[in-house]
């Protein structure tokens, strides 16, 4: 680590826990960032101030005006522009020593499963189902850590799956019953809900990678924002996930 690095990272390093050999490890780690809108927005600011070396943007849609109230990574000049070149450009003017790659494309399954092993841990910020559980899928086959996240109107939950530690995956939890997540254009959505739990992603991201602390992994955090009431709910493994169980379970 640089004089340079050591400056930057300065107030991060001297968190008891982190240190500087945690600050190592984010410099030499890398994450996956699947949606890049409400949560997956602080989630990449705050990844790259905290200087993650490595951060690889998926999302194939373009900046909208009715992004613009939760979605802090763009500006009102980004409108009609990808949102991983708009998100480049911010991250990179944020912090140059982290490397940027952008997933322009539509994930499918094949092109899911390179990035999701070319990446030390995955970070969902995605608004569906479909999305959700394939993710979850390329993470118990690659076995890499997910941080999972979503809001809708004034209710968001965080949660981490370690299929890597033999852990619940998403799908142990939530059936697919092939109907689709309610949306923001539908339900509407609190903007400063998604900072929250975007942010909270970030941080759990960051205890993975360094080891700092105890993630929530096996663990569903909820909050009610219009009462400010949190949970904190235990996960199990479901022995007859068709994603994660036992083959001579699953079916």
């Amino acid at each position: 680590m640089n004089d340079e690095q050591l400056l930057r990272y300065s107030r991060q390093i001297m968190v008891p826990g982190l240190d500087l050999e945690g600050q190592e490890k984010l410099l030499e780690s890398s994450a996956l960032i699947v949606g890049l809108g409400g949560l997956g927005s602080p989630v990449a600011l705050y990844l790259a101030a905290a200087g993650v070396g490595r951060l690889l943007l998926a999302d194939f849609d373009e900046v909208d005006l009715t992004n613009l109230q939760r979605q802090v990574l763009y500006s009102n000049d980004d409108i009609g522009r990808a949102k991983t070149a708009a998100a480049a450009a911010r991250l990179e003017a944020l912090n140059p020593q982290v490397t940027i790659e952008r997933i322009d494309e539509k994930l499918t399954e094949k092109t899911l499963a390179h990035w999701v092993s070319e990446a030390d841990i995955v970070v969902d910020g995605c608004d569906n189902f479909a999305t959700r559980f394939a993710v979850n899928a390329a993470c118990v086959a690659a076995a890499r850590p997910l941080v999972s996240g979503a809001v809708i109107g004034l209710d968001g939950q965080v949660a981490v799956f370690r299929p890597d530690l033999d852990g619940p995956c998403y799908r142990c939890i939530y059936a697919d019953t092939g109907e689709e997540a309610q949306s923001c254009s539908e339900t509407g959505v609190l903007g400063p809900l998604t900072g929250v739990i975007g942010s909270l992603q970030a941080v759990e991201t960051v205890k993975v990678l360094t080891g700092l602390g105890t993630p929530l992994e096996s663990r569903l955090l909820v909050v009610d924002a219009l009462t400010q009431t949190w949970r904190r709910l235990n996960l199990r493994r479901d022995p007859d996930c068709p994603v994660c169980g036992h083959p001579e379970n699953a079916g």
